[in-house]
């Protein structure tokens, strides 16, 4: 009797413990500056392009989709967070844009426009970014 009592005790007792966490973080502020420069560029601006990109998700991974990204541009809403790294929107979106600078031989793309289409589910999903703009040349930079 006197085991079984210790025995449930201590069952009792660790069923009652655990381990906690506490985690206290604030939303970062946004860094307002200014630049200033005198580099002067002349953009020739052209016809109406489109990239197209597909990734395919699966748990946290993302598997699929392009490998070749433009570079240099940053998406989303900035702050720095440390959870960015786990944006599988922002891979497909340099991949679209890539991919319309590569297919029309364009600089840079004005006035970009992007489309996001994500189907997410419990541990699949697909996204599909279209982005649209206006062919950008660079003629000259001063």
């Amino acid at each position: 009797m006197k085991k079984a009592l210790i025995a449930s005790s201590l069952l009792l007792a660790g069923a009652l413990s655990g381990c906690s966490s506490m985690n206290v973080s604030s939303t970062p502020v946004p860094l307002a500056g200014t630049v200033s420069t005198d580099i002067k560029a002349d953009i020739d601006v052209g016809e109406k392009i489109t990239g197209k990109s597909h990734a395919t998700k699966i748990l946290f991974f993302t598997v699929g989709g392009d490998n070749e990204y433009a570079d240099g541009v940053a998406y989303g809403q900035g702050g720095g967070s440390a959870l960015s790294v786990l944006d599988a929107v922002a891979p497909v979106k340099a991949a679209a844009a890539y991919n319309a600078i590569k297919s029309s031989g364009a600089d840079v793309i004005v006035a970009p426009r992007y489309t996001v289409k994500k189907q997410d589910y419990l541990v699949y999903g697909t996204i599909d970014v279209t982005v649209e703009g206006y062919k950008g040349t660079i003629k000259s930079v001063d």
